[in-house]
């Protein structure tokens, strides 16, 4: 599925009318009705039903008059309050609002109309559309809205949101103070990125969107983000020849691991080895080498230098260098602790190897000293994977500047940095050195937990390791973290759930996409 930003999608609407012909009125009338339509498919067609609207001043109450007419020919009763006067209503809207019979609308343009004359209204319908502000608004609510708002959410109907609930930005997804929360949301041509990054994605409730008629190559041309589900995912998995051998589905090499770290090592690797690597070697401090051994019974390991201690020593750098030969991508980072020798041994990593790599968690602190480090990386394909701790480290910035802008925070650094870029979290953000960006739909809370990062770090390694290009082992490697931490939700629920339950499940997660019906994948 494509996402637009709001400003993309207006920019849509405005070439359909201005360079294609197509009437605004069309389009405000396909909107209107496709969204009826949908409300009687969700929640009944039987005559009688109620539906009270709630509509603003411009277009998107303009959605709303439509809606009224199409609910009424099929039988519904239907109330229309106007957070507006009749006179500030224009355009298309205007000429959808003068369609309405006078008997079933209610002005109330003032703050306290809606509170004090139609509280028991809004408790009486069946359903409630939020048809008060679309993908538009920048500014938190105020007035009127904000207490049509508070009504909304207050009532026992369902509540249908008109391309967006009111109290979204359309864009980044923030709540403008207070939003409604909708159990279903009908939105008109694509996808919103509101719709699917948090917190608004707990606010929209079922998604559905209806085609209006913008033209396919405008659609098809618009600048988009790829949202990655089941449907998407599925055709990337490659499927195994018959005579295949451990040696076609490649070696990879993780060095990982310190004194108290030993786990974030072995999940590291245990992932790899689930997501069908066909050898895995562990790289770790040779002191705690007998400690991996036991924990990585179907995984390699190399001790590598460390002075007795359990952390890397320079002299690490060579030992890794005699050993890349073979191998078919490289992992660092999960557990390797932020001493100077560790960092020394990220840095040399990154400048002469040119073998597939992602870097996560210390690899990923090295970098937070001396970023520039990646401007001399001899890979054209690195991967990072950072948390928005890490990545503010990264920025030299701060958590919550990153969490405001997560996308095109992704976006600029590999760019920049000509590395791609796996921005971990709800809603993970994947972004490509081209600008390329996707947004990952799978996953749950009970993922909030230590060691995910790891095995995310294994999964990815081992699908460069197969040979699946970078773009797409972030993505299919991020989508299948996520669906196996759902297929542990669904047996045992969130709570409690832990990362060597997730890898379990990694190859049933694979199972499930590579026997997705045909039917169901995207072409």
């Amino acid at each position: 599925m494509k996402i637009v930003t709001a400003h993309t999608m207006q920019e849509l609407d405005r070439q359909a009318i201005e360079t294609h012909g197509i009437p605004g009125l069309d389009l405000m009338e396909r909107a209107g009705r496709g969204c009826a339509e949908h409300i009687m498919a969700a929640y009944g067609i039987r005559q009688g039903r109620r539906a009270v609207i709630l509509a603003g001043r411009g277009n998107n109450g303009g959605d709303g008059y439509v809606i009224a007419r199409h609910l009424l020919e099929r039988g519904w009763q239907v109330q229309v309050l106007v957070l507006a006067a009749r006179s500030e209503i224009s355009g298309d809207a205007r000429t959808n609002l003068d369609l309405l019979a006078d008997d079933i609308l209610s002005f109330c343009p003032h703050e306290g109309n809606l509170s004090e004359n139609h509280a028991d209204d809004l408790r009486q319908g069946d359903v409630v559309v939020d048809a008060l502000l679309g993908t538009g608004l920048r500014n938190d609510l105020q007035g009127t809205y904000l207490e049509a708002v508070a009504l909304i959410n207050a009532a026992p109907g369902k509540v249908v949101a008109v391309d967006i609930p009111s109290g979204i930005h359309g864009t980044t997804g923030r709540i403008l103070g207070k939003a409604v929360r909708a159990d279903m949301t009908v939105t008109f041509g694509m996808a919103k990125l509101g719709h699917v990054l948090y917190p608004a994605a707990d606010l929209v409730g079922r998604l559905v969107i209806v085609d209006i008629g913008i033209p396919a190559q405008l659609m098809d041309a618009a600048p988009g983000y790829a949202f990655l589900d089941e449907r998407s995912m599925a055709p990337l998995v490659k499927r195994r020849d018959r005579q295949a051998h451990k040696g076609v589905f490649g070696h990879c090499l993780i060095v990982a691991g310190s004194t108290g770290k030993t786990g974030a090592a072995a999940l590291a690797a245990n992932s790899a080895v689930r997501t069908g690597a066909g050898l895995v070697t562990l790289a770790v401090p040779e002191s705690l080498n007998p400690i991996l051994e036991i924990k990585t019974t179907e995984a390699m390991t190399l001790p590598l230098p460390d002075a007795g201690s359990g952390f890397l020593t320079t002299q690490a750098i060579s030992v890794i260098e005699k050993t890349l030969p073979g191998k078919a991508a490289v992992a660092v980072g999960p557990g390797i602790d932020r001493r100077p020798a560790g960092v020394t041994v990220v840095h040399s990593m990154v400048e002469s190897i040119d073998l597939p790599m992602v870097i996560d968690a210390d690899g990923l602190n090295a970098l937070a000293e001396d970023s520039s480090v990646l401007h001399r990386r001899k890979s054209s394909n690195i991967v990072l994977t950072p948390h928005p701790g890490e990545m503010s480290r990264l920025l030299g910035s701060v958590i919550p500047d990153v969490a405001a802008i997560r996308v095109s925070v992704a976006q600029e650094f590999a760019r920049s940095f000509g590395v791609y870029v796996i921005l971990k979290g709800a809603r993970t953000i994947i972004a490509a050195p081209d600008g390329t960006a996707a947004i990952n739909g799978s996953g749950n809370p009970g993922m909030a937990t230590g060691g995910m990062g790891d095995v995310l770090t294994g999964i990815i390694t081992a699908l460069l390791g197969q040979g699946y290009g970078t773009w797409d082992a972030c993505c299919l490697g991020v989508y299948l973290h996520g669906l196996a931490g759902d297929l542990v939700a669904m047996e045992q629920g969130e709570i409690g759930m832990n990362a060597t339950d997730l890898l379990e499940r990694i190859p049933l997660a694979l199972n499930r996409l590579v026997n997705l019906p045909t039917s169901q994948k995207n072409n």
